[in-house]
């Protein structure tokens, strides 16, 4: 689910400033990379409005085309699995292909091309292995292929692909994604046809797990906090947030890192604290977390997202123009 933090933020907190003053909003637009880890990509957008942030995030959800199965041909399946079923889930099953490379299918065309269309084979058998002891109960030892993954789909080219393609390695993102459990005799033999889409049309096409933002936390401690008070601050705020140093043989609390804090207001709680503390966030800093599906990495996506939101721009003052004034 993808989580949406908006600049709506009830201030009827005590201690809570929204932090909206114009002198604090800085004109300058920047992004800053923080780090990528594990397909996850966090970065800084500062200097623009929310709604340019929240098209940005919908961008990246809903119009950063990616290759899907679009087409199942089945041949053959006697596995309880059902035939739109299991079309269903080997179309939810992300394919590393650069989308760039291939164009949008034209609307009726009933063969795929070269230029835009991917196939995909699945053909397998499940049957008995011969060697299993007989007191055995393990399907993993009884049979050969019950398991259906998606390492099983092979690419097929269409046409000259292979020359145009001469480096590609079209295929699932993952392997080991579990598409059907098959019984001896049983037998799965299907074709799929992958084309360029938008998530806006279907979720299947959509490049990302998870895209978020969040304001800027802004920490202020109003007068020094020492002692007790000091670690019970400590432990208002996520891990990271709130620092303790000793000062002249004393606790002394200092704000470490904001950024890392959730906006639990735990520290409200507390009388002898919640006068002490004010919470803000920066109207203009936004913090982004875009996980990626694999498909592309997220920095490849982020630069996409980029590029459509610029041609949205150009046609909206090219529609502008167009227009006569009066």
């Amino acid at each position: 689910m993808v989580q949406v933090h908006t600049t709506d933020f009830p201030g009827n907190y005590p201690g809570y400033d929204d932090a909206w003053d114009q002198q604090r909003f800085e004109e300058e637009f920047r992004v800053d990379v923080v780090g990528e880890e594990d397909g996850v990509l966090e970065f800084d957008m500062v200097g623009i409005d929310a709604a340019i942030a929240n098209a940005f995030r919908r961008i990246l959800l809903a119009e950063v085309p990616t290759m899907a199965v679009e087409k199942v041909f089945v041949y053959n399946n006697t596995s309880i699995v059902q035939d739109e079923i299991l079309a269903h889930r080997l179309g939810l099953i992300p394919i590393r292909a650069d989308p760039r490379l291939f164009e949008y299918r034209n609307q009726g065309d009933e063969e795929g091309t070269e230029i835009d269309t991917l196939q995909f084979q699945l053909k397998i058998k499940c049957s008995r292995n011969p060697q299993a002891a007989k007191e055995s109960s393990d399907p993993n030892e009884l049979y050969f292929n019950h398991k259906v993954y998606s390492k099983h789909m092979t690419w097929v080219p269409l046409g000259n692909q292979t020359d145009l393609f001469p480096d590609a390695d079209f295929r699932p993102v993952h392997d080991d994604i579990l598409i059907a459990l098959l019984r001896p005799g049983q037998e799965i033999d299907v074709l799929m046809h992958c084309v360029k889409g938008i998530g806006k049309d279907h979720a299947k096409f959509s490049p990302v797990a998870t895209a978020s933002y969040r304001l800027l936390p802004d920490i202020t401690l109003l007068q020094p906090i020492e002692d007790e008070a000091a670690e019970t601050l400590q432990k208002c705020f996520s891990p990271g947030v709130i620092e303790i140093q000793n000062i002249k043989g004393k606790k002394v609390a200092r704000v470490a890192n904001a950024r890392l804090d959730t906006f639990s207001r735990e520290v409200f709680r507390h009388e002898g604290l919640k006068n002490l503390v004010r919470l803000a966030r920066v109207r203009n800093h936004y913090i982004f977390s875009v996980e990626s599906t694999g498909i592309l990495p997220p920095d490849v996506l982020v630069s996409e997202a980029i590029k459509i939101l610029m041609g949205k721009c150009q046609r909206f003052l090219n529609e502008l123009d167009s227009v006569p004034m009066e």
